[in-house]
């Protein structure tokens, strides 16, 4: 019994490895993520908010051979912690148990996910913690309630005289005041770049060029900030943030890459664009090699290419 009791009040990750299921689980776990909110049910905890404390265990199918250290390839930390600021932003709750719940439900609709543990405290409410624990299982809701929850972004193609205008900041303020999310796609700056002999390494440099200029945009505009990882992306885009994407990671891993040379900038953005199920594709500047005659615009104007 007393080994019991100390398991109750362990960490969640202690009833995990306790209620072993028949095949074996890899775990990821957060620890004491305290998050300051308004939830309860009594009239005193309304209009102040309070500390809540979250420790989460999730068990996820184990990683095979091929992860190659790539964090695309495995379940993120910032998926459980993005489960719960999402749930928190719903709406406001009465009760630890809703809230716990809608939780386990979020983190059970990634692919990877079988079991989450979930407890949440509360700390301000007296001497000691008061909380719950509950424990969610896999089911074919949750792989639905995936599928329906996918984010579809317009992505913007900025060109280098764009990216210099005067106009930039005005473009910036009007990306971040509407509702849909929004990744811009850069070309290679106006400079040469190194040649190599080996057809690869002279991919990689005319990349690494594009991931220059996307630097040098998110340095002149600091709302910008540049991602590589589809993991990044994801975050981002469920996040409000106005994000340029750096192509090397996602180009060279593609299995279905972009049939295109990636000295076309315009071709690597459309496919970048359908590789995210975008729901627009904006080009904003003077297309050097236009897909159709209706791609070459004036500075101050956009033109939408449907997907």
């Amino acid at each position: 019994m007393s080994s019991e009791i100390a398991q109750a009040f362990d960490h969640p990750d202690a009833r995990s490895r306790a209620t072993l299921l028949d095949s074996p689980l890899d775990r990821i776990s957060l620890r004491d993520h305290i998050v300051d909110v308004e939830i309860g049910a009594f009239q005193a905890e309304r209009g102040t908010t309070q500390r809540i404390s979250f420790n989460v265990v999730v068990e996820v199918l184990p990683t095979s051979d091929d992860v190659d250290d790539d964090v695309d390839k495995i379940l993120s930390y910032d998926k459980v912690t993005e489960a719960i600021t999402i749930a928190l932003r719903e709406e406001r709750l009465n009760l630890l148990e809703t809230l716990a719940d809608r939780v386990a439900e979020r983190i059970l609709w990634e692919p990877q996910a079988q079991r989450t543990f979930v407890r949440i405290e509360k700390l301000d409410r007296g001497s000691g913690a008061l909380g719950v624990e509950i424990v969610r299982s896999k089911s074919k809701q949750n792989v639905v309630c995936s599928e329906e929850t996918i984010v579809r972004p317009t992505v913007i193609f900025l060109t280098n005289e764009a990216i210099e205008s005067a106009h930039l900041k005005g473009w910036i303020d009007q990306l971040e005041a509407t509702p849909t999310p929004t990744l811009i796609c850069v070309g290679a700056p106006q400079v040469a770049t190194p040649k190599a002999q080996a057809a690869l390494a002279q991919r990689r440099i005319e990349l690494l060029a594009i991931e220059q200029n996307a630097w040098v945009l998110a340095a002149n505009e600091t709302r910008c900030v540049v991602v590589e990882t589809r993991t990044e992306l994801d975050w981002a885009m469920k996040n409000a943030q106005v994000s340029v994407w750096a192509p090397s990671k996602i180009v060279l891993d593609a299995v279905d890459g972009p049939s295109s040379d990636v000295n076309d900038a315009l071709d690597l953005a459309l496919w970048f664009a359908q590789e995210m199920e975008a729901e627009r594709f904006i080009a904003v500047g003077e297309i050097v090699n236009p897909v159709n005659s209706s791609m070459k615009v004036d500075l101050r104007k956009v033109t939408e290419v449907e997907l």
